[in-house]
């Protein structure tokens, strides 16, 4: 059976049905999803137009991760926002499978992303000497193209899996997004084996990655016992940052992926926490702490105010 001849479009719950908490949300999403954009994309700006962290493979990596938050942001806020002024919200099927397949492409080269930066910091610290050599622009270049293979490898094991489902009835999803457990629990067949290699697609993906990057960095700090202290407090700073950034997005990763397939009242929560403040966060950390980005992003803005007042 032709499960789009069954169900055209899906039914979401969204966060509430109270108008108030709707209106609120409106403001709040937008809020976020604005200084999402506008923060990762000076970012990006940032970088490119400055030939000396341009030409650093670490910045390199920054302005790569920044443009990916912005995109992964912008697949699943705007959706949310509009919804948040309707009383009924829905999303056609192939929208709703859209939805996943860039959530999941973007996400999983985002992995790729930070385990390469951790292997950046890796060489950059524990082999100084040779870090230009090893880090070199056709290796970042590689790296990028394995993140966006990888991606696009990962998503579509997901939706392969997806497709085929008859959706023959219910099609209410309690979420404000469309997610792989959501409609496994809609498909009109049983969906206990599929969602077991969900988790063994996504749920080992983030769970292995996850180690890898923590024992890498356990290594660099490792490493950090013979350097100055000068030396080991700039690497703890930039270590720190990349920590932080890879617990944000892993742990919410972990807990929706690695646990039995089945959807919690809190899936909303976490889902929020990574759709919107995740992304948000990212440009913060990595600039907070490092005076290069600080004094790179304070010229670029001085420039385009003089340019917009001259």
């Amino acid at each position: 059976m032709d499960n789009q001849s069954c169900v055209t479009e899906f039914i979401l719950l969204g966060l509430s049905q109270n108008i108030l908490v709707q209106k609120m949300s409106f403001v709040i999403f937008l809020a976020f999803y604005l200084a999402t954009v506008v923060g990762n994309l000076f970012i990006v700006v940032t970088i490119i137009c400055t030939p000396s962290l341009m030409g650093s493979p670490m910045y390199f990596f920054l302005a790569f991760l920044s443009f990916l938050d912005a995109c992964f942001s912008s697949v699943i806020a705007p959706k949310v926002i509009i919804d948040t002024l309707y009383e009924r919200k829905s999303i056609s099927f192939q929208g709703c499978m859209g939805q996943i397949f860039a959530e999941h492409f973007l996400a999983g080269v985002e992995i790729i992303v930070l385990t390469s930066m951790a292997y950046d910091r890796y060489v950059a610290i524990c082999k100084p000497l040779h870090y230009m050599t090893i880090m070199n622009r056709h290796l970042c270049l590689l790296l990028v193209g394995v993140a966006w293979a990888g991606g696009f490898l990962h998503s579509m094991i997901q939706i392969f899996f997806l497709l085929p489902l008859p959706f023959c009835g219910p099609n209410v999803i309690n979420h404000f997004m469309c997610d792989l457990y959501q409609l496994l629990e809609l498909a009109c067949i049983d969906t206990h084996m599929l969602g077991l290699m969900v988790v063994a697609n996504s749920g080992f993906i983030c769970f292995f990655n996850f180690c890898l990057l923590l024992i890498s960095y356990v290594v660099i700090l490792h490493s950090l016992r013979t350097h100055s202290t000068a030396a080991r407090r700039k690497a703890l700073f930039t270590c720190g940052s990349h920590v932080t950034v890879v617990v944000l997005f892993f742990v919410p990763c972990i807990f929706e992926y690695t646990r039995p397939p089945t959807t919690f009242s809190f899936d909303k929560m976490v889902a929020i926490f990574y759709s919107f403040l995740t992304p948000l966060l990212n440009p913060l950390i990595y600039t907070f702490r490092n005076t290069e980005m600080k004094n790179a992003m304070k010229k670029m803005w001085s420039k385009t105010v003089n340019n917009v007042e001259g």
